[in-house]
């Protein structure tokens, strides 16, 4: 079953960066509500796009770097990678609707 995993300051240029699918990455915080409003859809969409899609989540607080790097300055901001590169962004929560409608297109 696809579940998103843990990815740090220094396992994001090899987990993301140098993955062979497209790798969507969940930048949150334990304190954020809007946080933990998005978490459940992640996990949706780590089952739901397994093999299709990694899932990764980035704890901003304790990997301010990789935050820094993305120009990550609210939570929680979704961005999706292919190739290295950052091809989606999606800040704030949202449905997954909204979500699919964002990601999907990029996997094919």
């Amino acid at each position: 079953m696809g579940t998103p995993t843990v990815v740090t300051d220094e396992t994001f240029e090899k987990e993301v960066l140098k993955s062979d699918k497209p790798t969507l990455v969940d930048f949150w915080a334990i304190w954020c509500r809007p946080c933990k409003m998005v978490a459940p859809v992640v996990d949706e969409l780590a089952h739901d796009n397994e093999g299709k899609l990694r899932v990764m989540k980035l704890d901003v607080d304790e990997n301010p770097n990789t935050a820094m790097a993305y120009g990550v300055m609210s939570i929680p901001t979704l961005i999706l990678f292919k190739d290295g590169q950052p091809v989606e962004r999606v800040v704030g929560a949202k449905s997954k609707g909204d979500l699919v409608k964002r990601i999907l297109p990029h996997l094919s």
